[in-house]
């Protein structure tokens, strides 16, 4: 990484003895950002009812126009959420699915959301349907192919991520919500991993509806994330609780906002911090961090597929900043404790299909120095 990589490292709360390479699973809050949400947390506790009882329409809507600004969209398309599951969770329920009807998805998804969808498929009578896309991928227009073939009647949701979970592979979103759209199928697209690690223009996406995760990539406090739904179907959202928003007195500008955004006494200090989070990228120039943190990603990829010989699940371009690698067969237990234990490396041993991969996130904390580290540990325990 760069000297102004380095810099940067010094912004960052995470514990110095450790190595730490898995960013994708709960992020990292640099030290700016986390003064902001405590400052945001001291204000609410100094006066709780100007804060909750006064406040809090004017305060999120700012946070939300500041969000909505970075992601292309209008303020009331989004609301925020505690965590993209939730987000999923909150439009997945709210489907009036019928029996036979069918959720095309693919195997590459978030366990939580494939029990999300197994669950709710199972209580009305529908189908998840997981179409499997075979490694290593090719083109994107391959990919697209091969998923639009999933397609039927009975197809009336399309449950894709954006960033996969377990392969950390960036899927062609946009041709198949614009597929979607002009066959009559719901888009609902799971962006955990996205926002903050790529471009995000939901405008141009086109999708239905979309959640992703702020305090991930896009360095804001634990607890932030977003939900959004195009205008023309936010009738179809319910709240998962119902309150005092839920028909209000007086309609407001968007509903939609209005029933998932007062849900009850609740701490809003995490999505009050998006915003320092956007500036914080801002000011550090993060489409040069962006680059430099691929770079060293794809640094890792081949440094362990020289030691495993085996085949990589992609070409460079098909993922950014965070990459998984296959690793011969081992105890994953196993193999993540001792990483952790004995050689204080923080990384993620994922089972997918049969196989072993070793996800890795590179952030601006990283330098090559932890990935040289990474592959030497490998090296020993596999024997290499």
């Amino acid at each position: 990484m760069t000297t102004h990589g380095s810099s940067l490292r010094d912004q960052f709360l995470l514990d110095p003895s450790i190595i730490f390479l898995n960013h994708g699973s709960f992020g990292a809050c640099p030290r700016p950002v986390f003064e902001e949400y405590q400052r945001w947390q001291r204000e609410l506790e100094r006066q709780p009812v100007e804060f909750l009882g006064r406040r809090f329409d004017d305060l999120l809507r700012a946070a939300r126009q500041s969000l909505a600004q970075y992601v292309n969209c209008d303020a009331d398309d989004l609301v925020y959420v505690p965590n993209a599951t939730v987000g999923l969770n909150i439009v997945a329920r709210s489907l009036a699915l019928k029996p036979g009807d069918e959720i095309l998805s693919t195997d590459h998804e978030y366990g939580a959301l494939d029990r999300t969808w197994t669950f709710l498929s199972e209580k009305v009578g529908a189908v998840y349907k997981r179409l499997p896309i075979p490694v290593p991928v090719t083109t994107l227009e391959d990919f697209v192919e091969t998923f639009w073939s999933g397609v039927n009647p009975r197809t009336r949701v399309i449950f894709i991520s954006h960033i996969s979970s377990p392969t950390a592979l960036i899927f062609p979103i946009q041709e198949i919500c614009r597929r979607a759209r002009a066959a009559g199928i719901l888009t609902i697209i799971d962006g955990a991993h996205a926002v903050g690690q790529i471009p995000l223009d939901l405008t141009a996406l086109g999708a239905d509806f979309y959640s992703s995760n702020c305090h991930k990539w896009l360095l804001s406090a634990k607890g932030s994330a977003f939900l959004y739904a195009r205008r023309d179907v936010q009738s179809l959202v319910e709240p998962l609780v119902v309150s005092w928003g839920w028909h209000p007195e007086k309609p407001a500008a968007s509903r939609f906002v209005q029933e998932q955004e007062w849900q009850g006494t609740r701490d809003i200090a995490a999505y009050l911090s998006v915003p320092a989070a956007i500036e914080f990228l801002r000011a550090n120039h993060w489409d040069t961090v962006r680059n430099a943190c691929h770079q060293l990603a794809c640094y890792a990829r081949d440094a362990i597929t020289t030691l495993t010989r085996l085949e990589p699940l992609s070409s460079d371009t098909w993922f950014a900043q965070m990459v998984s690698v296959p690793l011969p067969p081992c105890n994953k237990e196993s193999l993540k404790q001792r990483l952790y234990d004995q050689y204080k490396i923080e990384v993620p041993i994922i089972f997918w299909n049969d196989r072993h991969l070793i996800r890795i996130s590179i952030q601006v904390y990283n330098t090559r120095a932890d990935v040289d580290a990474l592959a030497a540990a490998l090296k020993e325990i596999f024997s290499l």
